[in-house]
């Protein structure tokens, strides 16, 4: 149908992103093409030392899967995702097609070794998420392209995440938000991925970050080192959400938050947290 179609029909997943835009007359689609009809695309299930999502499943799917709790910062990601009403219609696959700056999913997909599956006319292909997102509201889907599956390779044993946000409300995007993705060998810190979320037009990767934990026992001067080099990284606007310093001040906050909740997690406690809120 996007063949026939042409440039003038957009994808309807879960409409939190796109019905919005309509209702402002930002978008103006000639044509929906309605995804929910299509049978069997919102499974979650394990498939050699992978977790494959279905594009069209549900935030709230995710919430309540326990096979998705096993990697708790996915859990963290999709019970704090808006409120009850939009997580019960919005979507993994239509929230990383619609690459919202202040959206949740790819920040935290950005930490974990995460595949984009793309289908179009001439087949399917893969591309790692860091590579699906290229700007803001800009991904490597082709128009005649739509995502039809999310596949998540399953950490190795001594692993733990967190994912955080600081909102004003739930119904509201975050002001910054941080992912953390740690894999533990006794105190010292084996490997790392630290992703920052709502200070750039894109998800940032701090490699710098990671660098300074990586190898290295989790002391507070090392994660404080962590904590600069996010503050460094980060890259926002000043908006009704705060000021630019505010917004690199909090990811910093978040970021040390963050490394501390993965790193009781990395160690087998089980560790209940949410999102901030003003």
């Amino acid at each position: 149908m996007l063949v026939q179609l042409g440039a003038d029909a957009k994808l309807l997943a879960g409409g939190q992103s796109l019905i919005p835009l309509m209702k402002l007359r930002f978008a103006n689609p000639a044509h929906l093409v309605d995804l929910n009809f299509i049978s069997g695309t919102s499974y979650i299930k394990k498939d050699n030392g992978t977790i494959r999502f279905g594009a069209m499943a549900r935030h709230a799917e995710i919430e309540a899967s326990t096979l998705a709790g096993t990697i708790p910062i996915l859990h963290d990601c999709a019970a704090g995702i808006a409120d009850v009403q939009v997580r019960n219609r919005g979507t993994i696959g239509g929230s990383l097609a619609e690459a919202d700056p202040s959206g949740d999913w790819a920040t935290v997909l950005f930490t974990l070794a995460a595949e984009v599956r793309c289908l179009g006319p001439n087949g399917e292909r893969s591309v790692s998420v860091t590579d699906f997102i290229k700007d803001a509201y800009t991904t490597d889907l082709a128009q005649d392209e739509l995502v039809s599956e999310v596949e998540i390779k399953i950490p190795t044993e001594g692993s733990g995440g967190a994912y955080l946000a600081f909102k004003r409300s739930a119904p509201v995007y975050p002001t910054a938000s941080a992912a953390v993705q740690l894999t533990m060998n006794g105190d010292a810190c084996e490997d790392a991925a630290i992703a920052l979320g709502c200070v750039s037009l894109t998800p940032i990767r701090v490699k710098d970050a990671e660098s300074v934990i990586r190898g290295q026992p989790l002391t507070e001067k090392t994660i404080a080192s962590a904590v600069d080099a996010a503050r460094a990284a980060a890259d926002p606007q000043t908006d009704m959400r705060g000021s630019a310093d505010y917004k690199r001040t909090l990811a910093g906050a978040l970021v040390k938050r963050a490394i501390e909740i993965a790193v009781r997690r990395a160690r087998g406690e089980r560790v209940n947290t949410g999102h901030i809120y003003a």
